[in-house]
């Protein structure tokens, strides 16, 4: 093995999952070195293959973006030789991810006691909406759903306006990125018991997990969240404000910074009014001060008051659209966009937001086209003979 392979070079990971939290996970995974085998059901496969336009070929955006650096088997489960395959593979894993709703690893004969018995090395993370117990257990989990329900989107949106749902699935990709740290803990305890465990990831409670400060505050007050558009909650000002030629968020975390803004807008009186001279005052006059934030940034270019403010040590950024915040010259350097071409794909896509000095990310492979990989498997990592593999071919067991 290369000194410099990815962090999780020979770990195995069986994905089971579809759509994005799940498939997110194995695929940070396998961005960190772990060879990823994606499973599909040979009838269609993953949910999100269909989810277009657009479309790269006969590939849609989403898919591509969450199943990188994984290769893919379809197997059909309905069969009892798919069972036995399934049994096969994850015996020859370390990690299996699977987001099926709860109880349905435990109902194909895959409980806690056949993988004590069969697979006590393994980490088996299962990611569901609700988790395994609790009144909301056997309910599927939706992240637009968990959204709602978490308390998040009435947090987001304007203050007079109605609750707004976030501009991506940030339930689902939180989830996933939770199941993978939770899936490394599982795997460095691992080293120091010798044994696997299972691992429980669901949508609920990452949603309520991130409602944070937010939460904690209402907690701490008993006082239920309001929306405050872009602003934030207790630290002001810290907002949107519109410059002759475009919008510029402006975060001043503490009086140091607020006193700079105030002295940069020509505005010095700010600095000793009772109403702005701390946090807690600015906050109960929050219309007030962001109202004449704003008469004075509109006497500004956006570009002209970004440098201004930063040369000033305020914080400070242009409210871009996702074109231009992927065409930014630091998304470039940073490797923020990258280009996949593997065997006959090229394209465009998201690139790895984690840096690791002596073993470094990276992508390997193109995302999976449906069951390519499956002879590869059968034959190389679970040595089966040709004859078998031909059989469970003939049958429909698996595809690709």
């Amino acid at each position: 093995m290369s000194a410099n392979a990815g962090a999780l070079a020979g770990i195995r990971v069986l994905d089971l999952s579809r759509v994005l939290a799940g498939p997110w996970c194995g695929m940070l995974l396998g961005d960190m070195g772990a060879d990823v085998i994606k499973v599909e059901a040979p009838n269609g496969g993953d949910d999100t293959r269909a989810w277009g336009p657009p479309f790269i070929g006969d590939q849609s955006a989403y898919y591509l973006g969450c199943n990188r650096n994984k290769r893919g088997i379809a197997i059909d489960f309905s069969h009892v030789e798919g069972k036995l395959l399934l049994q096969k593979l994850v015996q020859k894993s370390d990690v299996v991810i699977d987001n099926f709703k709860a109880g349905t690893m435990a109902r194909w004969g895959f409980d806690d006691a056949w993988y004590q018995t069969h697979a006590p090395q393994v980490v088996r993370c299962s990611i569901t909406g609700y988790g395994t117990f609790g009144p909301k257990a056997e309910l599927p989990g939706y992240d637009f759903v968990l959204q709602a329900e978490s308390g998040l989107m009435s947090i987001t949106g304007v203050a007079d306006g109605a609750p707004v749902k976030h501009g991506i699935a940030m339930v689902d990709a939180a989830s996933g990125m939770m199941a993978a740290n939770a899936i490394q803990a599982g795997l460095i305890a691992r080293f120091r018991t010798g044994l696997g465990q299972r691992v429980e990831v669901c949508l609920h409670d990452t949603a309520l997990a991130m409602l944070v400060n937010v939460g904690n505050s209402h907690l701490a007050t008993g006082k239920d969240a309001s929306r405050y558009g872009n602003g934030h909650p207790t630290i002001v000002p810290y907002t949107t404000f519109a410059t002759q030629d475009g919008l510029i968020a402006i975060a001043v975390g503490n009086d140091s910074q607020f006193a700079k803004l105030a002295d940069l807008l020509g505005q010095t009186a700010w600095i000793e009014d009772v109403r702005f001279y701390s946090n807690p005052a600015r906050i109960a006059h929050r219309g007030l001060i962001e109202t004449l934030i704003a008469e004075q940034t509109l006497h500004w270019h956006c570009d002209e008051l970004i440098l201004a403010l930063r040369c000033k040590g305020v914080p400070t950024g242009r409210v871009n659209t996702v074109a231009q915040a992927l065409e930014d010259e630091h998304a470039r350097v940073r490797g923020m966009v990258a280009q996949i071409a593997q065997a006959g794909m090229e394209f465009k896509t998201l690139g790895i937001p984690l840096r690791l000095e002596g073993t470094p990310a990276g992508i390997r492979l193109a995302p999976p086209r449906l069951g390519q990989h499956t002879r590869e498997v059968l034959q190389d990592d679970l040595q089966l003979s040709d004859h078998e593999i031909a059989e469970l071919y003939a049958l429909g067991v698996v595809a690709g």
